[in-house]
């Protein structure tokens, strides 16, 4: 019988997630497992807004993956993916090409610009660790900054574009953070300004009404100025163009951070998988409709909510419940079977983070805030660790 070779690009939620469960399932002599990864670690990158703000440091917020690989049936690569050729069952890496038989697309996002001039050049994302760590070093940098230069009599303004789950979360840690690091560099916190940007008309667009007006009310009381219903028309290097209806107006920026848009990886465009922004719309076993060989899972994928009728939003939580779902399926036809796994989100609820142990959420559909919803991210963070790494995992790097 030939062995079947299984490559899963991108070591996320989503492929970490299908990398266990595959590592379970697959006999060693039905299939061998390639990972690629471009960095030797995994990062939770639902903690980054706690690294950008310097609430954790970026140890904290990652572990590496090579304890993760059972070597007898894996290989790990770190390397960069290149391209995909679909067509011809090939990975292209930076050093190397790849053969596959199943291929498990889980790349992750990108910033989306959406064509806002000067966005790219004159903004930070919270995209991954490394950018994470930038953003903090770039904040400390303005701070001290402003403090050497001891003229008081403009604010140092600190803008956020994008008020959904990222842009509050980071807004909860950046005000607990803030005061210490004024504190450090002579800088009065007054004279420190944080906006956020928002083009809808309130933040965490979605979500339950009274859960929203409590986080709002929560920031404002931390100095927050929220511009709801305002949009970012053009960046520049000390100012933004926003609007809010026919009046435009110059804002004042001293540092920008943008996360209000994300898209799959561009490598999903260019791989001839039927992608729209980086996204598959992907049929019920989470396959390409072009290829049946070819999963595409996490950020990648695209998946109808039959009851809004609208995309389920990219998490962590329907990211791995997809890698299950992708192993089992990929597993039944290395066996010559058809799938049998359609895939059907479970949701057990959404916490956004608030800094210090605070924040609103849904869970079971039971609305919580302030600590209880802070402890349900603890709680919602380490089973994410406890699924891909067990209890020791959950020991190391999880919160308590």
């Amino acid at each position: 019988m030939k062995q079947s070779h299984i490559v899963i690009i991108g070591g996320g939620y989503a492929g970490l997630t299908t990398l266990v469960k595959l590592q379970k399932l697959i006999k060693g002599e039905e299939a061998r497992i390639t990972l690629v990864n471009k960095n030797p670690y995994h990062y939770e990158s639902t903690w980054l807004h706690e690294v950008s703000a310097g609430s954790i440091s970026a140890q904290d917020a990652s572990y590496p993956i090579e304890p993760l690989i059972n070597s007898k049936k894996t290989t790990f690569i770190q390397d960069t993916v290149v391209s995909v050729h679909a067509d011809e069952n090939k990975v292209t890496l930076s050093n190397q090409t790849l053969d596959y038989d199943y291929l498990v697309f889980s790349l992750g996002f990108e910033s989306e610009s959406f064509g806002i001039k000067g966005l790219k050049e004159h903004t930070q994302s919270i995209t991954s660790l490394e950018s994470a760590i930038h953003i903090h070093q770039t904040l400390q940098e303005k701070v001290k900054a402003y403090g050497d230069k001891q003229d008081f009599t403009h604010p140092l303004t600190i803008v956020v574009g994008g008020g959904g789950f990222t842009g509050i979360e980071f807004l909860g840690e950046l005000t607990n953070t803030l005061p210490a690091l004024c504190r450090t560099h002579g800088v009065d916190p007054t004279h420190v300004k944080v906006i956020c940007v928002e083009h809808a008309p309130t933040i965490l667009p979605g979500f339950d009404e009274k859960l929203v007006q409590h986080a709002t009310a929560l920031l404002e009381k931390k100095g927050v100025e929220f511009k709801n219903g305002t949009a970012i028309k053009e960046c520049f290097a000390d100012k933004l163009l926003v609007t809010h209806g026919e009046d435009e107006e110059h804002l004042p920026a001293d540092m920008v951070i943008w996360s209000a848009g994300v898209r799959g990886s561009s490598i999903t465009d260019e791989a001839g998988l039927e992608a729209a922004r980086g996204k598959v719309k992907v049929d019920e076993y989470l396959r390409s409709p072009s290829y049946s060989n070819v999963f595409v899972i996490g950020d990648c994928s695209l998946i109808i909510d039959p009851k809004s009728n609208r995309p389920y939003p990219p998490t962590a939580q329907i990211s791995m419940q997809q890698g299950v779902c992708a192993a089992q399926n990929i597993v039944a036809m290395v066996r010559n079977q058809s799938p049998k796994h359609s895939f059907v989100f479970h949701n057990k609820g959404t916490v956004c983070s608030l800094g210090h142990g605070n924040g609103i959420g849904v869970v079971f559909g039971k609305k919580i805030k302030g600590k209880t919803a802070g402890f349900m991210k603890k709680v919602i963070d380490n089973r994410a660790l406890f699924i891909v790494g067990g209890i020791p995992l959950v020991f190391k790097k999880g919160k308590f």
